[in-house]
């Protein structure tokens, strides 16, 4: 089950049950139609057999909106630090 929360300016997705293709492109649209208010959106790819995800979204998941990623403390999660500017 995907879900989506927001907390102030920082938007998490769970990732959990989506192969790699249905997650990446979920990640592509959601950033493609993403608020500009929206600054930071911690992904929940999980760890332990969730190394697939984790590597996509680490790796090779690119979009204009992504300025940075960082891993989070919880290894089962990466943090992608948006831009403001135009898409």
């Amino acid at each position: 089950m995907l879900r989506f929360q927001r907390n102030g300016s920082v938007m998490s997705v769970d990732l959990h049950g989506t192969s790699e293709l249905q997650a990446k492109e979920l990640l592509l649209t959601w950033l493609s139609h993403a608020p500009q208010s929206v600054t930071e959106l911690r992904v929940i790819h999980g760890c332990n057999r969730g190394t697939i995800l984790r590597d996509m979204v680490r790796n090779d998941l690119t979009h204009p909106r992504i300025r940075q990623k960082l891993p989070a403390l919880n290894p089962g999660e990466t943090r992608l630090i948006l831009s403001s500017g135009s898409r």
